[in-house]
């Protein structure tokens, strides 16, 4: 081959994918996924309690019943993860539980029962830059009511949040559903002139509402810069204001501190908090119609002795700002704690929900009034661990069954575990027995069952508590006391094999079961 031709000898270098999660997803192991399961299941028993109904929906929707949390634009790509089928329709994985509800309820209109109650848990998909803690896929547990024009709806939906966290083992004082009503920040805005579709009025309209939603971080003066010219933040970022007068800047500030409210148990503050509201909207008939349909949630708290230690009426919860039409809650957890580095942790908003009377219109073409709200899992699910509400050791690992020589016995020994309840499984593997017997320490095994040559000719079975082996290890340096002893291992008849294994399992406290 003269210089400079290419080589034709093939590259030995394979090239291989790299072993890698995508960014902002994320792999989880068995021991959450089972204690993230309890967690789903207790909160699972509240919407029981509560009489809605379980309901599944497809994990891939048509992009236009995406609706309102899509762009105009030509790819509609930007927020979820979208491609086209063979059709060349834009299809698009669900965003979150709430928009294939609605797109249900028009499909099945007829034929369900109004109000229709359902419950949903699953995981969601958001084309979103992810951050820490913040992924692409996540889990929401939501539940809606659609069909109901009565605000009792949305209080019961407050209630039953709160029952959630307690039933997770969240004390009082260490949550609060803050609500709010969007008529009454409608009525806010008309009474400070900010009115109209045009352009200006909904940016401005939208700019005010942000700066509202932010006073709990912000404080009075970062909000009313927010709502004059603008706010330069710590990195020397500036945000540009709404640009509001002096006296409409009051106003607003009026209305948000009106609503800081007391935190104690007399329900008569929530109503304190109203009147301060009132005095506010003054003539707007909106502002009043929110105010009295928080007057009406207000006495149904009091008769079910939810106080203000459990749900507070608040100001500065906004919610989508283009999607809930009536009254609006969030839920925030009260109590710090500290990670593994020792720095303390707040975890604010861990679900959130409210009124969305337009979203079925869009395929009925009349109006459907709903409530609902979504719990997020893994903010939850954090939170709990770090309060140590959270069981890791939720299961048993099974008891390992050896192969060695005769597999149909090996099997038949199986059989014979999981029949009486007894979590088990066969080694699959092609090793000897050594590294059979490390594999079942891997998998933290409670019991090892051994029968080989000897054992068999004897009909019996060797019982190696792996557990207690473990302990004994730790406190035995002499290997040669260590066999002589053999307090670990015991043989017993071959007949006798699920009462052996079930001895040892009672020994250290395990569940038959092992779940």
């Amino acid at each position: 081959m003269s210089k400079g031709e290419p080589s034709t000898k093939p590259s030995s270098k394979v090239r291989r994918p790299a072993a890698r999660v995508p960014k902002g997803f994320r792999d989880i192991s068995a021991a959450t996924v089972r204690a993230e399961a309890q967690m789903l299941a207790r909160i699972r028993e509240v919407y029981e309690r509560y009489g809605f109904d379980p309901l599944e929906t497809s994990a891939i929707e048509y992009a236009d019943a995406l609706g309102k949390f899509l762009p105009d634009e030509d790819r509609p790509n930007e927020g979820v993860f979208a491609f086209q089928d063979d059709d060349e329709q834009w299809m698009a994985l669900r965003y979150d539980l709430t928009a294939p509800l609605a797109r249900y309820v028009a499909e099945y209109f007829d034929g369900l029962p109004k109000p229709f109650r359902r419950y949903q848990v699953g995981p969601v998909w958001r084309n979103e830059k992810p951050g820490p803690g913040r992924f692409r896929q996540f889990t929401q547990f939501d539940a809606d009511t659609v069909g109901t024009p009565t605000v009792a709806a949305d209080a019961e939906m407050c209630m039953m949040a709160a029952d959630c966290f307690e039933a997770l083992g969240i004390a009082r004082g260490g949550y609060r559903l803050r609500v709010n009503n969007r008529k009454v920040l409608d009525g806010l805005l008309e009474t400070i002139g900010i009115v109209g579709e045009e352009a200006g009025a909904i940016a401005t309209r939208m700019t005010v509402l942000r700066s509202i939603d932010k006073f709990d971080k912000l404080g009075r003066f970062g909000v009313e810069l927010l709502l004059g010219a603008g706010r330069k933040d710590e990195s020397g970022d500036f945000t540009k204001g709404a640009g509001l007068e002096p006296g409409q800047i009051a106003r607003v500030l009026d209305y948000v501190e009106s609503g800081l409210g007391a935190a104690d148990s007399d329900a008569g503050d929530r109503k304190a908090v109203l009147e301060g509201w009132r005095a506010v909207v003054g003539a707007s008939a909106r502002g009043n119609e929110g105010i009295d349909e928080l007057l009406e949630m207000d006495a149904l708290f009091a008769s079910a002795s939810y106080g203000v230690d459990r749900i507070e009426f608040n100001s500065w919860i906004v919610r989508g700002l283009g999607y809930y039409t009536g009254p609006v809650f969030e839920s925030e957890l009260l109590f710090e704690v500290k990670d593994e580095k020792g720095n303390p942790v707040r975890f604010g908003s861990v679900g959130s929900g409210g009124r969305y009377d337009d979203l079925v219109e869009r395929f009925k073409g009349v109006k459907v009034p709903a409530t609902g709200f979504s719990i997020g899992i893994s903010r939850l699910y954090t939170a709990l661990d770090l309060l140590g509400q959270i069981r890791h050791d939720s299961a048993v690992a099974p008891v390992v069954v050896l192969t060695l020589g005769d597999m149909a016995a090996s099997q038949s020994m199986v059989r014979d575990l999981r029949e009486a309840g007894i979590r088990a499984e066969m080694y699959l593997g092609g090793s000897g027995m050594r590294a059979q017997v490390k594999y079942a320490d891997k998998r933290s095994a409670p019991v090892a069952v051994i029968e080989g040559e000897d054992e068999r000719a004897q009909g019996i079975v060797t019982l190696k508590d792996l557990i207690l082996g473990a302990e004994m290890s730790r406190e035995i340096e002499d290997n040669a006391k260590w066999r002589e002893g053999q307090p670990a291992q015991v043989s017993v008849p071959r007949a006798e094999l699920v009462q052996g294994v079930k001895d040892i399992l009672a020994r250290h406290g395990l569940h038959r079961s092992g779940l």
